[in-house]
């Protein structure tokens, strides 16, 4: 039979094993409400039974504890961080398109319908009363209004997309801060695990990590647990595919600013990834996903229209530079490509080509028209190239990238205020202003350096100025003293759109009419202006027509973002009540188990109070 004090030690692991679970579900009720904690049980069983010589050979030895459980499913963790990936993405996309809408609100706001309608407005006033200089000045006025609307929304898409660029700048932060923070509970995890035993909390903080980073890019987590406590656990953590935790070790992102643009219409500085070591980070890659991909498509997002071509001829060629110096350069020629209209023309001044996967800066471009009126592109590489190397190949300028982001939409704004400007002023050019002076174009832009108007046709002429140059690197041209500051209306953008600056002192160099010689009453010219608001000269329709397919794009893109967004937020509130149900805490679970454990602790306590007893009786009172 077993030792006389048997039962004492028996009471004894009854104790130690209920203050144990005592323990554990006070934990859990004091983290209930804890971001990522798990709910942990403690595990028992029955202590290994001695062989005693009596006839009913096996004696219990109490209760031994076999661990503290964290209740986890890796299965819905991985789903939890799947869909929180997605929603990372629907979440940012709705939150910037819906910015993006507000600028172009036409219902709330007065913007391009009321200054166009009134700029129309007063054109047929005009056409009633041609020579009156208030009419003339009301005209000016809601044309300079209508063009600081352009202004307006310009500066506010620049300033959504410098949002965009500091965003990805903080998710570059917050990817290194992540990962030395998950590296760093690895190796507690690690020092304390290999000892026996699982270091719940830690894993819990690093899961909490986990899924924060998810929202940010597509994660993947790999755990190879050891098969003997003597050995580290493998744990892999990868964004997009490639590592950024592998074990103890991690690797680290940077923002660096481009030098050149992408797009003609982006800001300064915007960012590109690179890994520490200098390898990029495909920001384009078809896997990516999360808040990153959302910011950069917003940012960058050109619906898949950027300059595509194929090299024709390179040669190598001697140029004289802006500053009088002669250099070397390389001139590439480019046929076929998919933007044979200036209005369509968004390319920056300088910038970098992708040559068969190869890239190249140049310093200036210049654009002819072959016999089909199909543009032929020359750019300027800022280093010389063997021509073999380069001729046949496949070219395109900045990244193919299928979304409606910014550049798309300034892209659409430029097209309009192009086209229509150009329509105008082929028929302002044609007229005479009250002094019978030949008309000047009435919508311009505004050079950034001497601030003085573009002309983009000679007076008395519908015919435009058909040389389309960068005016950068050996294509720079000095503005001939006393002459007009002659450009194509590539230079003519959302952003510098405005309104002759001598019309605007003097209203009466606004044309109404053909000829005044037979009296300033004439308003023939006045008329076709005021014809184009109805004319077609959009495939889309109209002036207003093609503003109104822009809303309506813009809308559908929102509305799409919302939905999926709205969509994306109740499936992740699905998983995350799936997963709640296995590692989240039951208040009401633990109050019951709390009772469970004090009435067991308490009958523990009591089996030795009784021993004590039998042994008081055995010791003390048998012997007297």
């Amino acid at each position: 039979m077993g030792s006389t004090f048997f039962g004492l030690n028996i009471g004894r692991t009854g104790l130690y094993a209920f203050q144990a679970a005592l323990d554990t579900t006070a934990h859990n009720i004091a983290n209930a409400e804890a971001d990522g904690y798990s709910r942990q049980i403690l595990g028992m069983r029955a202590d290994r039974a001695l062989r005693v010589n009596s006839t009913y050979g096996m004696a219990g030895t109490g209760v031994s504890v076999t661990g503290v459980t964290q209740m986890r499913d890796e299965y819905y963790d991985i789903k939890f961080r799947n869909n929180n990936t997605i929603f990372g993405e629907y979440s940012n996309k709705m939150h910037y398109m819906t910015e993006i809408e507000n600028y172009f609100n036409e219902i709330s706001v007065e913007g391009f319908t009321t200054s166009y309608n009134s700029m129309n407005d007063n054109l047929h006033e005009l056409t009633k009363n041609p020579s009156s200089s208030a009419v003339r000045t009301q005209v000016v006025n809601y044309a300079t209004t209508l063009t600081e609307y352009f202004h307006s929304v310009s500066q506010n898409l620049s300033a959504t997309q410098e949002s965009c660029n500091f965003e990805v700048g903080n998710m570059v932060d917050k990817i290194n801060s992540f990962a030395q923070q998950i590296a760093s509970l690895t190796k507690q995890i690690d020092s304390l695990e290999v000892r026996g035993g699982t270091a719940n909390d830690l894993r819990d903080e690093r899961n909490r990590l986990l899924d924060e980073l998810s929202e940010i890019a597509n994660t993947t987590v790999t755990e190879r647990r050891a098969e003997n406590m003597s050995d580290i656990t493998s744990f892999v953590v990868k964004i997009d595919g490639q590592t950024l935790v592998d074990g103890m070790n991690y690797n680290t992102l940077k923002a660096v600013p481009r030098e050149q643009k992408v797009n003609q219409n982006d800001v300064d500085g915007l960012y590109d990834i690179f890994w520490q070591n200098g390898q990029s980070f495909n920001t384009n890659s078809a896997t990516l996903r999360g808040t990153l991909k959302a910011l950069f498509e917003v940012r960058d997002g050109n619906n898949a229209e950027n300059l595509k071509g194929t090299v024709a001829s390179a040669e190598n060629t001697e140029v004289t530079m802006s500053d009088g110096t002669s250099k070397k350069v390389t001139h590439v020629k480019i046929t076929g490509t998919n933007i044979n209209a200036v209005e369509k023309l968004n390319i920056p001044d300088q910038g970098t080509l992708t040559i068969h996967n190869k890239t190249y800066n140049y310093t200036g471009f210049k654009i002819e028209k072959d016999g089909s009126g199909d543009f032929v592109y020359t750019f300027e590489l800022e280093e010389v190239m063997d021509p073999a190397a380069l001729e046949g190949k496949s070219i395109s300028l900045g990244k193919s990238i299928s979304y409606k982001g910014i550049p798309y939409y300034m892209s659409k704004m430029n097209e309009l205020v192009r086209t229509y400007a150009k329509a105008f002023n082929q028929i302002h050019r044609t007229g005479k202003d009250l002094d019978n002076e030949s008309g000047m174009d009435f919508f311009t832009a505004v050079d950034k350096v001497s601030g003085k108007d573009y002309a983009f046709g000679t007076s008395g002429s519908n015919e435009d100025f058909d040389e389309i140059t960068s005016r950068t690197g050996s294509f720079y041209q000095v503005p001939a003293e006393g002459k007009p500051f002659y450009g194509s209306y590539y230079l003519l953008t959302a952003e510098n759109f405005a309104v002759n600056s001598s019309i605007i002192k003097d209203p009466d160099k606004l044309v109404a009419a053909s000829d005044v010689t037979n009296g300033v009453e004439n308003n023939d010219i006045a008329e076709e202006l005021l014809a184009l608001k109805d004319k077609r000269i959009f495939i889309q329709g109209t002036t207003e027509g093609f503003f109104q397919s822009l809303i309506a794009e813009i809308g559908t893109d929102t509305d799409k973002s919302v939905r999926f967004s709205k969509a994306q937020e109740n499936i992740k509130k699905s998983i995350e009540n799936q997963r709640l149900s296995i590692c989240g805490v039951d208040i009401d679970e633990e109050a019951m188990s709390l009772i469970r454990y004090q009435n067991a602790y308490s009958l523990s306590a009591k089996v030795i109070s009784v021993m004590d007893e039998i042994y008081n009786k055995l010791i003390n009172e048998m012997g007297a």
